[in-house]
């Protein structure tokens, strides 16, 4: 069977949608535009279209069962177009080129392109079972919210979230546990084990953490190791990872070509507890790094509803802003 051509691809929910009449005005005005120079689409569209006509008529009576197996058909086409389609879009950041794609259930992919601005540069576009379809203006809110972010304008991107891309039900569980590390903190790869019952998958959550389709929103730069280097982000940006961390106020020194998390200029979250503590509270700044959380402000942990230790009283102590 002949591939179908990409832009025909690319219009298939639209065209399925404006022959049943359910087409918002620009995509049936694009879904015309389509027509005019494709005679395949043309003849799908009539199918489309004669089904969906018969179905209306006889809506006021029990329609023929070969009548409705042809509607059943029609919208079980159009729910699995809607499950397989990816809008997509492309923009300059201060971080390089960035794709985001967005499903019917919520963001799918986040993608850094580097230098790269179209579809080509993305795996979007190589995935089996998604329809990469070119977003238009319903995208722009999320890449407003997103440049926020990186300029720190924003500490929250409170989108609603696709996992089909997620590979497996371990990787869910990695990513999700790294989702709830808080703006301002880092947790390590052996933490984030710890977190999902696994102490001892520490390569299998940095494996899953390379390959995190939606890196920024699921915060893997805030993942380091338990000797406080970052060790490598989205497979080589490590400076992106730097970058971001440092928005977030995080304290870095450059390191043997890496960065450290500066521990002693954060405050500390042992693991289990609900107050966080000095850098020189106790025996915690021996403590490894797999079982505490680090914030860069006493703000970031409180708004975690952390409380202030009652020992070495961070609230009345606090360490030097930076």
């Amino acid at each position: 069977m002949t591939a179908k051509h990409p832009s025909c691809r690319a219009i298939e929910v639209d065209l399925v949608v404006t022959a049943t009449g359910d087409a918002e005005s620009r995509s049936a005005e694009r879904v015309h535009r389509h027509l005019d120079g494709c005679a395949p689409c043309r003849e799908e569209f009539g199918r489309y279209r004669a089904v969906d006509q018969v179905a209306r008529g006889l809506r006021a009576v029990p329609a023929p069962e070969a009548v409705a197996q042809s509607r059943a058909g029609l919208e079980s086409r159009l729910a699995d177009l809607r499950q397989r389609r990816v809008a997509y879009r492309i923009f300059p950041s201060p971080l390089g080129h960035i794709l985001v794609g967005r499903s019917e259930h919520g963001i799918a992919l986040v993608e850094y392109l580097g230098g790269g601005t179209t579809l080509r540069a993305s795996r979007l576009g190589r995935l089996e079972g998604v329809e990469a379809v070119e977003g238009g203006p319903e995208l722009e809110g999320l890449q407003r919210e997103l440049i926020e972010y990186i300029g720190g304008a924003r500490r929250d991107l409170d989108w609603t979230l696709d996992w089909r891309l997620t590979t497996s039900d371990f990787s869910r569980k990695v990513l999700e546990a790294t989702a709830a590390i808080p703006y301002g903190a880092v947790a390590s790869y052996a933490g984030v084990a710890r977190r999902i019952g696994r102490p001892s998958a520490v390569r299998a959550v940095a494996q899953a953490l390379r390959w995190n389709p939606l890196p920024i929103v699921v915060p893997c730069h805030r993942v380091i190791g338990t000797s406080g280097r970052l060790t490598g982000y989205a497979g080589d940006k490590l400076g992106l990872k730097q970058r971001l961390l440092s928005v977030e106020g995080i304290k870095l020194r450059a390191a043997r070509r890496d960065f450290s998390v500066v521990r002693d200029a954060m405050y500390a979250l042992d693991e289990g507890e609900v107050a966080y503590c000095l850098p020189t509270c106790g025996s915690i700044g021996t403590r490894s790094l797999a079982k505490l959380t680090l914030f860069a402000s006493r703000e970031s942990a409180e708004a975690r509803g952390l409380r202030p230790c009652t020992d070495c009283r961070p609230d009345l102590h606090p360490l030097p802003a930076a």
